[in-house]
């Protein structure tokens, strides 16, 4: 089994999330306040030694119409100097449209999102590596059945 981190790469904060022993349920574990990006990083490593980390997923907000915009082109300039200073390789996730998944999971627990931003990101760095987690999932599923026939 592989030991991913799933980030949702703000300008204010990082919403960081990892996954059980058994690759199945990812769970929102942090939310780092942006200062510089050492500060950043330290904080990262210390995440990713503690869990060996194996793997980044990193949620990738693509447009609407599936382009990438300005801010997609930031995120993944910001997770190429992560990855490269983290040592760890990396896989996109589309995240279009998590954020507002965790807002709405906040709503249903009659939690306010505006006073609860730190946990909207936490939530969405779950979604992108469950969303991870079951594509993998479903490939490893559909490769293994291909070869019984």
């Amino acid at each position: 089994m592989i030991s991913a981190l799933g980030l949702d790469l703000g300008r204010k904060r990082i919403g960081v999330a990892g996954c059980d022993g058994t690759g199945l349920i990812a769970t929102g574990i942090a939310t780092i306040e942006r200062a510089s990006f050492a500060q950043d990083v330290e904080q990262l490593k210390q995440i990713v030694e503690e869990r060996q980390v194996q793997v980044l997923v990193i949620g990738l907000p693509y447009s609407m119409d599936g382009s990438l915009g300005f801010q997609a082109r930031h995120v993944q300039k910001l997770a190429n100097r992560l990855a490269k200073a983290l040592n760890l390789p990396m896989e996109y996730v589309d995240e279009r449209l998590t954020s507002y998944q965790a807002e709405e999971l906040l709503k249903a627990e009659n939690r306010s999102p505006s006073r609860h931003k730190a946990l909207i990101d936490r939530k969405a760095a779950a979604l992108i590596l469950q969303q991870w987690l079951d594509t993998r999932r479903a490939q490893s599923r559909s490769s293994a059945v291909a070869v019984e026939y």
